[in-house]
C-alpha cells in the first residue's frame, strides 16, 4: 500500500482520481487531454531489429510533462508507411508498447501512463493482426453472438500487443450506399445495428469486475456519434439534413444501446447536426449523451475535427475551448486542445470543465490498471483464422438462384472468371494492415482445393476491376463456352497503395489503382467498372449457366441476367474459402441483406423503413429495390406458420420443407397504425436465426421491447423472412401502452 492515495491500488478509483487531479498543474492537466502525435512517429527500427524512441516522442512528452494518449502505435498501412520491415509484429508489439510507456511514465512528474489507442475496425489494424470481415458482413450474419466472439478475439489481440483502447465503427447507418464508408456500417436498420453494437461492447469489454477491465478486454470507443451516415449525396463529411425525429429514430438507437451496454467511450462525428458540428455540439454531447442518457465515459474527437471549429469560433484556441465546453474530453491530432491552458486563462472555458474531462481520462487509465502495470499480462489468443472464416461463411448471401447452385455432380467443368477470382487482396476492407505473402485464399484457390475429384477448373481473369480494357474477354468467353458452369467473380476494392493520396486524417484524397470503396472514396453511381459489365454480358451470352459472385464494400448494380448471384461484403483474407464452400454446397448460404440493393443510383434512397407517405413510383423505373433488406436464399425451403402473440412475445413455427439443412432468419416487423407522428412503412423490432434439418420444425419465440412500441397506441406485427415479404404479409395487431412521444 502506498502513502500516496492515487498510487494505492486498494483505494476506490474515484478517490484515486480526485487525489491525482488535486496534485496536477494546469499544464499537466491539459497534457492528459491531448492525443496529438501519430504513434508511428514515436519509434524507428534499429540495425539489430529492435526499436528506439524518436526525438519527436521526446519533444511531445516534454511539452506537457507526459502524454495523455498516443494514437496508432501499432498501426500499419499505406498512410502511415509502416510495413513488415519497419513496424511491430505480433511478437514484438508488446515490447514496443512497454518501451514507450516506460518513457512516458518517466517523463511524467506524477508517473502518469499514456493510453495507447488503436484502430480495430474489423480486427486489430496491426501487422499480423487477425483480419475479420467488415461490418457490413457482420450485419449480413444477423448473428450478435458470433459478433460478440469475434469482438472478444480482437480485444484480446489488442491487449496482448500492449494496446489499451479500441476505436470501432458501429454507429453509422447506411442511408446512401454511394458513401465510401458504407462497408463500416452494420446496415441500414437501427435495430439491427443496436443489437450488434451491444454484442460488440460485450465482446470487447466484457462485464467489468469492480469497475476494472480484465487483461484481455479493451474499452471501446464507439464511432461515430452521431448521424454520420446521413450526409448529403453520400459524400464523406458532407452536411447532413437531419431533423430531431430522424436523428432519434434512425441514427441514435445503436449509440443508446452501446451506452446501455457500458461502452467506455464514443467518438464525436465529423458531420453537423442542425448546423453545428458534432465536436462542438453541446446539446448532443452534454445535453443528450451525458444528462439525458447518463453517460459518464469518455468523448473523443475525430481526427482534426476540433480544429475545424475555428471556422465557427475564429481561431484554434477558441475552437478548443468550444469543443471542451461542448463535451469533448480527448482530442485527436488537433492543435486546438494544445492551447487549453491559454483558453482557461483567457476565460474561454472554466477550469472546472477541464478538470471534469481530465478526471474521465484518468478514470479510464485506473480502470485499465495502468498505474499498476506498464506491461501487458495478456497472451496472444489463438484461433483467429478459423473465427474469421466462420464469420465469412455466415455472411455469404445468396440473392438469386435458378437451380445452378450448389455445384452438383452433373457439372464436370467450371470456368472461374473475373478480376476478383484469383486474388485475396481485394477481399479486405479499408483500414487493413499489410498482409504477409501467402495469407488468405482466393475463390479460385479455394475451389481448386475443395473441388471433388473429377471437377475440372479453368481460369481467365477477363478484365481488371476498374480499367476499360477488353482484351482479356475473348479468352474468358472461350473458357465459359467450353464449361458446364461459369463462376464470374466481380466487385470492388478498398485496397490502398503507397501511391494513394491521403488527407491529413488518413482519408483517401484521390483514389488510385483499383480502389473503389473506403473512406474518401465516394461514388456518384453504383456501377462496377465498365469492363466488368462487358465481361458479364459476354459470358452470359455464351449460354453457359453463370453464377456471379460480388466481393464488395457497398451494393453495386448487377442485372438479373446471371442464373445465380451471391454477395460477400469484403469477407476477409479467407473469404475466398467461405465463398467456395457455399458454391460447392459444403456450407449452406446463411447471410441476409443488411441493406437494400437498388436497381440504380437514381432511385436513392431505397431503404425499407422510409416514411409511410404512399408516395408514387417513377414513370421510367420502379421505385422498389432489386433486393430488399433482410433478403437471402437458402439451398432448402422453409414454411412459416401463423404467428401467435402472447403479451409481448411473438411465437411462430418454422419448418424446413426442403431436402437440406438450412438456416432461416425469422424477422419481426412492426407497422404503426395509430401514432402521434407520421409512421414508417415498417420497422424491424426482433429477429432470430434458426438452423433446421430437413423436415424439422421448431417454435421460435421472440420478445418485443415495450420501448420500441411506444409512443404508438396500436401497432401491427408482421413476421416474415425479409422486409419485402413483410410488406405483403398479413399482420397481427397488438395494443401497446400509450407513451409520451419523444
Amino acid at each position: 500500500m502506498s502513502d500516496v492515495l492515487y498510487r494505492d491500488p486498494t483505494a476506490p478509483i474515484d478517490a484515486r482520481v480526485r487525489d491525482l487531479l488535486s496534485r496536477m498543474t494546469l499544464r499537466e492537466k491539459v497534457g492528459q487531454l491531448n492525443q496529438r502525435m501519430y504513434g508511428w512517429d514515436a519509434y524507428r527500427r534499429t540495425s539489430d531489429g529492435g526499436f528506439e524512441l524518436t526525438e519527436a516522442l521526446y519533444a511531445e512528452t516534454d511539452r506537457f510533462e507526459g502524454l495523455g494518449a498516443l494514437y496508432g502505435l501499432q498501426r500499419a498501412d499505406a498512410w502511415s508507411g509502416v510495413d513488415h520491415g519497419s513496424g511491430p509484429g505480433a511478437q514484438d508489439g508488446a515490447a514496443l508498447a512497454e518501451l514507450v510507456q516506460r518513457h512516458v511514465v518517466g517523463r511524467s512528474r506524477l508517473g502518469i501512463p499514456a493510453l495507447f489507442v488503436e484502430e480495430v475496425p474489423h480486427g486489430l489494424m496491426a501487422l499480423d493482426g487477425t483480419v475479420l470481415p467488415v461490418n457490413l458482413a457482420i450485419g449480413a450474419t444477423w448473428d450478435p453472438g458470433l459478433h460478440e466472439r469475434a469482438a472478444a478475439h480482437a480485444a484480446a489481440e489488442l491487449r496482448a500487443r500492449g494496446g489499451h483502447v479500441a476505436l470501432v465503427s458501429a454507429l453509422d447507418i447506411v442511408r446512401d450506399p454511394r458513401w465510401g464508408r458504407t462497408e463500416e456500417c452494420f446496415g441500414e436498420d437501427p435495430y439491427l445495428a443496436a443489437r450488434l453494437t451491444e454484442a460488440l461492447v460485450r465482446g470487447m469489454q466484457g462485464v467489468p469486475d469492480d469497475d476494472v477491465f480484465a487483461a484481455d478486454k479493451a474499452p471501446v470507443v464507439l464511432k461515430h456519434f452521431a448521424g454520420q451516415g446521413a450526409t448529403v449525396g453520400g459524400r464523406n463529411s458532407a452536411e447532413s439534413e437531419l431533423g430531431l425525429r430522424e436523428l432519434h429514430e434512425i441514427h441514435l438507437p445503436a449509440a443508446r444501446a452501446g451506452v446501455r451496454a457500458g461502452a467506455a467511450a464514443v467518438m464525436a462525428a465529423y458531420n453537423e447536426v442542425d448546423g453545428m458540428p458534432c465536436s462542438g455540439n453541446r446539446a448532443l454531447l452534454t445535453g443528450l449523451l451525458r444528462e439525458d442518457w447518463g453517460f459518464d465515459g469518455l468523448v473523443m474527437a475525430d481526427g482534426l475535427a476540433v480544429d475545424r471549429l475555428a471556422r465557427i469560433t475564429g481561431d484554434k484556441v477558441s475552437a478548443g475551448a468550444l469543443a471542451l465546453d461542448s463535451g469533448v474530453d480527448l482530442s485527436l491530432w488537433d492543435e486546438g486542445f494544445t492551447h487549453l491552458e491559454e483558453a482557461v486563462e483567457r476565460g474561454l472555458v472554466k477550469e472546472t470543465v477541464l478538470d471534469a474531462a481530465v478526471a474521465r481520462v484518468l478514470r479510464l487509465k485506473f480502470r485499465l490498471g495502468l498505474f499498476e502495470e506498464q506491461h501487458t499480462s495478456a497472451s496472444l489468443p489463438t484461433g483467429g483464422e478459423e473465427l474469421s472464416k466462420e464469420v465469412a461463411r455466415a455472411a455469404v448471401t445468396l440473392l438469386r438462384n435458378d437451380g445452378v447452385l450448389p455445384i452438383g455432380a452433373h457439372v464436370s467443368r467450371i470456368a472461374v472468371l473475373g478480376p476478383q477470382a484469383a486474388t485475396a487482396a481485394h477481399q479486405l476492407g479499408d483500414y487493413t494492415a499489410p498482409q504477409r505473402p501467402g495469407t488468405g485464399s482466393s475463390v479460385l484457390d479455394a475451389l481448386r482445393r475443395l473441388a471433388p475429384p473429377g471437377l475440372e477448373i479453368r481460369h481467365a481473369p477477363g478484365c481488371a476491376l476498374t480499367s476499360d480494357g477488353l482484351s482479356g474477354i475473348p479468352e474468358a468467353i472461350a473458357q465459359a463456352a467450353a464449361s458446364d458452369l461459369a463462376v464470374l467473380v466481380l466487385g470492388g476494392s478498398s485496397a490502398r497503395t503507397p501511391e494513394t493520396e491521403f488527407d491529413a486524417n488518413g482519408a483517401a484524397r484521390k483514389a488510385v489503382s483499383e480502389m473503389t470503396c473506403g473512406e474518401g472514396v465516394d461514388l456518384a453511381g453504383l456501377r462496377l467498372g465498365t469492363a466488368q459489365y462487358a465481361l458479364l454480358d459476354a459470358v452470359v451470352a455464351t449460354g453457359t449457366p453463370t453464377a456471379v459472385v460480388l466481393i464488395q464494400g457497398r451494393p453495386h448494380l448487377v442485372p438479373d441476367t446471371p442464373a445465380a448471384l451471391l454477395t460477400a461484403w469484403y469477407p476477409g483474407p479467407w473469404g475466398g474459402e467461405a465463398i467456395a464452400e457455399v458454391l460447392l454446397g459444403i456450407t449452406e448460404p446463411a447471410g441476409r441483406l443488411p441493406v437494400s440493393v437498388p436497381r440504380s443510383a437514381a432511385q436513392l434512397p431505397v431503404y425499407y423503413n422510409h416514411k409511410d407517405t404512399e408516395y408514387g413510383g417513377y414513370v421510367d423505373e420502379s421505385a422498389e429495390p432489386r433486393y430488399s433488406f433482410g433478403h437471402g436464399l437458402s439451398y432448402t425451403s422453409f414454411a412459416y406458420g401463423t404467428p401467435r402473440l402472447t403479451g409481448l412475445t411473438v411465437e411462430v413455427d418454422v419448418t424446413n420443407t426442403g431436402q437440406r439443412y438450412g438456416r432461416s432468419v425469422v424477422q419481426v416487423y412492426l407497422r404503426r397504425l395509430l401514432t402521434p407522428t407520421w409512421p414508417r412503412t415498417l420497422e424491424l423490432c426482433a429477429f432470430e436465426g434458426v438452423g433446421l434439418a430437413p423436415g424439422e420444425r421448431r417454435t421460435v419465440s421472440l420478445t418485443l421491447d415495450p420501448e420500441q412500441l411506444a409512443p404508438s397506441r396500436t401497432v401491427e406485427i408482421r413476421v416474415a423472412a425479409s422486409a419485402g415479404e413483410a410488406l405483403g404479409a398479413q399482420g397481427h395487431s397488438l395494443t401497446a401502452p400509450d407513451e409520451t412521444p419523444l
